[in-house]
């Protein structure tokens, strides 16, 4: 049976920007399946007393330019959004309705938000740019809104969140290999380790 990563991220957290831009490609050189598992950072914050880095002021500061360090090392683009942090529970609720009824679609649609984020430095928080992004990328976002607010899609989304915070995880991104947890975009080669 071949190995899985499990990958519970958040898409405000720029760090899980960087991590998915490296894991499809490292799980693939092992021959792993990469599990794609959405949680809701503010949820995990609450439940475990963690907060973001940036209400650190010192810390905030470090972390971006340690955020920027790694994109160039992985020869990604790389940018803070108008407006970060923004408040992802309605993108997260999207991504995870789509997983759920279109799961065909779910990594295009990752890479659209991961990529208007990050590379793009969109305010996905600002409704007409995210239904602009949507819409560009040949995604209805009527469908997307109405999709996310079923109370199944919430209910699947707490769930992980819930899941996570049982396993451990405290901050985005976290990720499972056989039971093991590697917390950070900066621990992937523990990640391909264990992989090996």
């Amino acid at each position: 049976m071949s190995k899985r990563v499990e990958f519970f991220f958040d898409l405000g957290s720029p760090a899980s920007y960087l991590a998915w831009t490296q894991l499809p490609a490292l799980c693939a050189r092992h021959g792993a399946e990469l599990v794609y598992r959405p949680m809701l950072l503010g949820g995990v914050f609450q439940a475990t007393g963690n907060a973001s880095p940036v209400m650190v002021p010192a810390k905030g500061k470090y972390m971006f330019v340690d955020l920027q360090r790694y994109a160039e090392r992985y020869g990604v683009p790389f940018g803070l959004p108008p407006g970060f942090p923004i408040n992802t529970l309605g993108l997260m609720r999207g991504l995870v309705a789509t997983q759920l009824h279109a799961p065909e679609r779910f990594e295009a649609l990752l890479a659209v938000l991961f990529k208007a984020l990050w590379a793009q430095r969109l305010n996905l928080g600002d409704a007409p740019v995210l239904d602009a992004t949507l819409d560009a990328a040949g995604f209805d976002p009527q469908q997307f809104r109405a999709l996310a607010s079923q109370v199944e899609v919430k209910q699947a989304l707490k769930q992980v969140t819930e899941e996570a915070v049982a396993r451990g995880v405290f901050g985005a991104p976290t990720c499972f290999v056989e039971g093991q947890m590697f917390f950070g975009q900066d621990r992937l080669d523990f990640v391909e380790q264990a992989l090996a």
